[in-house]
């Protein structure tokens, strides 16, 4: 074979065997109903979900009010997860002229409310008629429904079936997949809007007694959409059949192709990461304490509801760093034994809040552990201690916290959270955050006393807008990393 042959061979299996190019995407998300629909979670996890595909290179637009047609030129996929006012007639023909341009879009749950059907978020609900709404956007995502029908039953586990599965999305996947979502009936869609997946929505949830549409899809012209009405909040998004679906039906959109795997999952961490079990029970919390371990590379976590699930024999073995956000006053003689030698083995221990009236009963554990209790009742010794719900407090750094890895780059907090006061605290624990608030305890974060394990102790996590605190946040990252040994 001739040199330039060989050349134009290898040229030619080269280029066969260098991956596709990214797709870039811009998501265009921000001002919803942040109580019920969330974008500040759910648009970093669906970023993380695209980009660990490989697939998509993405970008955020979180004002999508006043995106032009060149604003949108560079792009070859939107991603919607925006509910809030309508953004003007010229960012909306600028969407519509990215479809036309043979662009794709891929929407979800709450894109299917709001301003483009004429509705208006106001003090607590969603206003209908307030807005003549966006012209063109039934044709565009394939419906039109009545703002006053639209809506869903009781949030319950159902199943989605594939009913087209021929599809490029759909293709090669499992019939059926299980959501633990709200399941949207009464959509009305036009002509030309094909469904790939529904599922039965039961009268006993409140539904319609009939199949609905949860996923179809609308290519008008050159260009082409997809929709899910899953994705109502990020436990729903991160179960395998929406992030599947969803990344397969975004690259649909925007090549017309499929090309990723059959079942797509965002990464949970780097290998070597740090692994966490998070231990709740015996006390409530705002679902929000969930949202401390998301979009964190360096940590891969696990839930436990009860002493039970949490403090087995395997308790080293399974994990790097207890997260306690429970409040057990007492464990039986097997569940001490296995968080005696998790402890003794070095690893690491955050108790947060109201953890810290943790095990009552076994004086080891909040004398050598924690290093502090909140007495619930009056005990030989010590009075019971009280507490204040929804006060204001500022919580500065000792001189210790001022160079201590676990408050590096924290700044003071300023919360609306719970004062506790009257504690009992061991002398030798390093204090690293305190408060002159008169209604609480002067040491607010410290360092336990336990010499065989790092122990974080973190009054705070009351309320939900401390746990969104991002300086609340950065404490609690920084204080798992130091408790695993990886931050110094």
């Amino acid at each position: 074979m001739r040199p330039a042959a060989i050349a134009i061979l290898l040229g030619a299996l080269a280029w066969a065997q260098s991956p596709p190019p990214r797709i870039k995407t811009l998501i265009l998300t921000g001002e919803s109903d942040t109580q019920h629909h969330d974008w500040r979670v759910s648009t970093p996890f669906l970023r993380s979900l695209l980009e660990s595909t490989g697939r998509f290179e993405v970008r955020v637009e979180e004002q999508p009010r006043g995106i032009t047609m060149e604003t949108l030129r560079p792009f070859d996929l939107l991603v919607l997860n925006y509910m809030g006012p309508r953004w003007g007639s010229e960012s909306e023909r600028a969407v519509e002229d990215f479809v036309r341009r043979g662009k794709g879009v891929v929407s979800f749950h709450g894109v299917t409310y709001g301003p483009f059907y004429g509705q208006v978020f106001e003090v607590g609900h969603w206003n209908a008629g307030a807005d003549a709404g966006w012209p063109a956007y039934p044709s565009l995502i394939g419906a039109r429904w009545t703002p006053a029908n639209i809506g869903h039953g009781r949030r319950h586990v159902f199943v989605v079936k594939w009913t087209n599965r021929d599809h490029p999305i759909s293709r090669g996947l499992e019939p059926e997949f299980q959501a633990n979502d709200e399941l949207y009936h009464r959509m009305e869609l036009l002509p030309g809007t094909e469904v790939l997946a529904t599922a039965f929505s039961d009268l006993a949830t409140g539904g319609t007694g009939k199949d609905e549409p949860i996923i179809w899809i609308r290519a008008d012209g050159n260009g082409r959409w997809a929709h899910l009405t899953l994705g109502h909040d990020l436990t729903a998004m991160s179960q395998p059949g929406f992030t599947t679906a969803f990344a397969r039906a975004a690259e649909w959109a925007a090549t017309k192709q499929v090309t990723l795997p059959a079942r797509i999952v965002p990464a949970t961490g780097v290998q070597g990461a740090v692994r966490v079990l998070a231990v709740t029970g015996g006390h409530p919390y705002p679902v929000s304490f969930y949202t401390l371990f998301e979009n964190l590379p360096d940590i891969t976590w696990e839930h436990a509801t009860s002493p039970e699930q949490a403090f087995t024999a395997d308790l080293a073995a399974r994990c790097d760093v207890l997260v306690l956000h429970d409040m057990w006053e007492d464990l039986e003689p097997a569940l001490r034994q296995n968080l005696q030698k998790f402890v003794e083995a070095g690893k690491g221990i955050v108790s947060l809040h109201h953890a810290i009236v943790d095990y009552t009963h076994w004086p080891w554990w909040w004398e050598q552990v924690t290093g502090g209790e909140f007495f619930v009742k009056e005990q030989p010794g010590h009075p019971a201690s009280v507490y204040q719900e929804g006060v204001d407090m500022i919580v500065t750094h000792t001189a210790l916290g001022r160079s201590h890895p676990v408050t590096r780059d924290v700044p003071p907090l300023v919360v609306h959270d719970e004062a506790y006061r009257g504690m009992w605290h061991s002398p030798q624990i390093q204090v690293l955050m305190e408060t002159d608030f008169p209604l609480n305890d002067r040491p607010v974060v410290y360092v336990g006393p336990q010499q065989k394990a790092r122990v974080v102790y973190i009054q705070l996590g009351h309320s939900d807008s401390t746990m969104r605190y991002p300086a609340y946040r950065k404490l609690v990252h920084n204080a798992i990393l130091w408790t695993a040994g990886r931050l110094n």
